[in-house]
């Protein structure tokens, strides 16, 4: 068998591999920070939040964390009744 440590083409530095790790940790970071940024843009149809265009008792959209006046919510796509109700009401 060939003694190997002779041949430079399979030499590998301890500095090349950690560069190449850095290079991919900063990579697979970018990927996932895009990646959380679309998710948190992406909002939800109203049929999978269980929306309902009347109240559920007190919780209704116009005293949840997330609605935004007149109409519209955070994490729901499309218009909402201020007394409308979905599984993602959070108390002000």
């Amino acid at each position: 068998m060939a003694d190997q440590s002779k041949n430079p083409a399979t030499k590998v530095s301890r500095r090349s591999v950690l560069l190449q790790g850095a290079v991919y940790a900063t990579g697979m970071a970018t990927i996932l920070a895009t990646s959380i940024d679309s998710a948190k843009a992406a909002k939800l149809p109203q049929k999978s939040v269980a929306y309902q265009p009347t109240p559920k008792g007190d919780r209704e959209c116009s005293n949840c964390k997330l609605f935004v006046a007149p109409d519209e919510c955070e994490k729901v796509d499309g218009k909402v009744s201020p007394q409308g109700y979905c599984v993602l009401w959070q108390k002000v």
